[in-house]
């Protein structure tokens, strides 16, 4: 169904279709002063020019129409033609009667049948998941929930960093620490041991160690180089360590993205294309694309109306190595060739790589890679401690993700305690919904900033059920919550009888719809984050303000406990979008 803009809009279109102007010209939205008005329409302002008449002339021949519409109580001009518009009790009752029992809450599906991929997370095989993890994490799930609530195939890709130099350092440091395993014996046929001769915790112990020797020490970073290109090349006793790898690695980020409440359709990493990129490189250079530049192999791709140097994106190095270009760009092809009904790809990864993403969408658009796919970088920003550095914990490390999560588990139940809250629930239920209300402050905390932007990390404020936070948001869902289970039954399609105190709770019911598709179209979930404390905030104005289970009337009272079953629904669905799930009590 059409959202209430999209009808009110149908309705001022006509008025100017009638005057022979435009329908879009009767574009109606949200007003910008409520205090004045509920809607508002500039279209008058446009018009002028192609009526022959001054604005506010226009203006007053679409008002004298629309003040005998049904739909509005009020029509008027504001300034020097701008049409202010308020709606009938009645009317916006119905319009909300329409959408009361529509599990999308009035929102239209906007696509269906196309695939969209995501490409989030990014984290390395071996290396324990930080602080750092957080935001691509968080940002491209919500990303997900709301591409695929619109309608589309969304499928979320992990591609893990499992294929680089760090492997070959790992395996070489295991080499030299253990030289009789048989996955370093040349003449060793197998078969390999199918568990690993090591757990998580030495791998994870490893990484760091062997990195920084090879920093160190030129002859070992040439062993760990070495060891790469073995393993790439497919040596079987590096490849079965490396499936070692594999597995243990995937294990312990299934444990982390499963505790935040973030999935992947998709375990894939760099060494998934490793098998394609000879036969690929072969096509490129067949367009010619692939070109020598002091040894190694390039692809230009600077454009005439470049107003900053952009580098060729390197495919090959001097030596033959691979580079992050030569996987990125092998991955998109395979992508495309995966999914024939693919219509974009959106990569979610820090600012900070905005360059070589620009640099390989370039290569596959001039390649003809991506002729029906658009690609989407989304860059963010850094999380930061209070000195305005990436955040750290106490002793100066870098946060691991399980302490991250762990450390709002805590808060939160502090938070819970501090307000005695939830104080009938047992250890249990209380445990489940200290982590839920920890886990929704660390992910609004995060949406509610525009990507892009840097942001501080404070963990006292961001479980405060207070102020704009998850918390907060959590709390007045379970308010509403509690206030329908003691109202027992009522009529799920009560009639709406609006007063002057449900109005402004009922007006903001009904913007869900180009609130949405607006923080789609941009992917910016903070537009979602700050409709929803919006609405919270309205429910606790409406919940102070009104009589509810108290009301006498009936139908009045049935009415009022219509609007927070839907007000419970649109926080249930905004909230889901970001990934957070809500109490049954606190």
């Amino acid at each position: 169904m059409a959202s209430l803009v999209q009808e009110l809009s149908q309705i001022v279109g006509a008025v100017f279709v009638e005057w022979g102007l435009p329908a879009e010209l009767g574009a109606v939205r949200v007003s910008d002063r409520p205090d004045l008005a509920q809607f508002q329409c500039n279209g008058a302002m446009a018009a002028a020019k192609q009526a022959k008449k001054n604005p506010r002339a226009v203006a007053e021949e679409v008002v004298a129409r629309l003040q005998t519409n049904p739909a509005f109580a009020k029509v008027e001009i504001a300034g020097p033609g701008f049409i202010n518009l308020n709606l009938t009790a009645e009317y916006l009752a119905g319009y909300l009667g329409g959408i009361a029992s529509d599990p999308r809450c009035g929102v239209a599906t906007l696509a269906k049948g196309k695939t969209v991929l995501l490409d989030y997370g990014g984290m390395n095989v071996a290396k324990a998941m930080h602080v750092g993890h957080l935001r691509p994490n968080v940002i491209g799930d919500a990303l997900k929930r709301m591409v695929r609530f619109a309608g589309y195939n969304a499928l979320g890709d992990i591609h893990m960093g499992d294929w680089g130099l760090p492997m070959g350092q790992i395996i070489s440091e295991f080499e030299i620490r253990n030289p009789e395993w048989v996955y370093f014996k040349a003449d060793f046929v197998g078969p390999y041991p199918e568990e690993p001769p090591f757990d998580y915790g030495t791998l994870e112990e490893i990484y760091p160690q062997a990195s920084n020797a090879c920093k160190e020490d030129p002859v070992r970073l040439e062993q760990a180089r070495q060891a790469t290109a073995d393993l790439q090349n497919g040596r079987p006793g590096y490849r079965a360590l490396w499936n070692h790898f594999m597995k243990l690695s995937i294990a312990d980020l299934k444990k982390n993205t499963d505790a935040l409440g973030v999935h992947f359709e998709i375990w894939k990493g760099e060494a998934d294309v490793n098998d394609i990129i000879p036969a690929f490189a072969d096509e490129l250079k067949a367009k010619g694309l692939l070109v020598e530049s002091d040894g190694a192999q390039v692809i230009e791709v600077v454009a005439d109306d470049d107003k900053k140097e952009i580098p060729p994106l390197m495919f090959f190095k001097s030596n033959g190595a691979q580079t992050y270009g030569t996987t990125d760009l092998a991955t998109l092809y395979e992508r495309v060739k995966l999914y024939p009904d693919l219509v974009k790809i959106i990569y979610v990864t820090d600012k900070r790589q905005n360059l070589h993403f620009e640099q390989v969408f370039r290569a596959a658009k001039r390649a003809h890679l991506v002729d029906k796919v658009e690609l989407v970088h989304i860059g963010f920003g850094t999380l930061n401690g209070a000195d305005g550095k990436p955040f750290k914990t106490r002793d100066g490390g870098v946060m691991r993700f399980d302490m991250l999560l762990d450390l709002a588990r805590q808060k939160a139940s502090e938070r819970m305690k501090e307000a005695h809250l939830a104080q009938d629930l047992s250890v249990e239920e209380w445990n489940d919904t200290a982590r839920m209300i920890g886990v929704a402050a660390i992910k609004f905390a995060d949406l509610l900033n525009q990507a892009h932007v840097d942001y501080i990390f404070d963990i006292d404020q961001m479980t405060s059920f207070e102020g704009k936070t998850g918390p907060y948001i959590l709390y007045q869902a379970v308010r509403i919550k509690s206030l329908l289970r003691k109202a027992g039954e009522f009529e799920a399609d009560s009639a709406l009888y609006l007063q002057e105190g449900d109005r402004a709770l009922a007006l903001l019911l009904t913007q869900l719809p180009e609130v949405f598709a607006g923080a789609l179209k941009h992917y910016t979930p903070h537009v979602l984050c700050d409709y929803t404390h919006r609405l919270a905030q309205e429910f606790s104005s409406f919940y102070g303000n009104c009589h509810i289970l108290s009301e006498a009337d009936e139908s009045l009272k049935a009415s009022r406990l219509q609007l927070c079953r839907m007000a419970l629904a649109q926080l249930t669905l905004t909230t889901s979008l970001m990934g957070i799930d809500i109490p049954e009590r606190m």
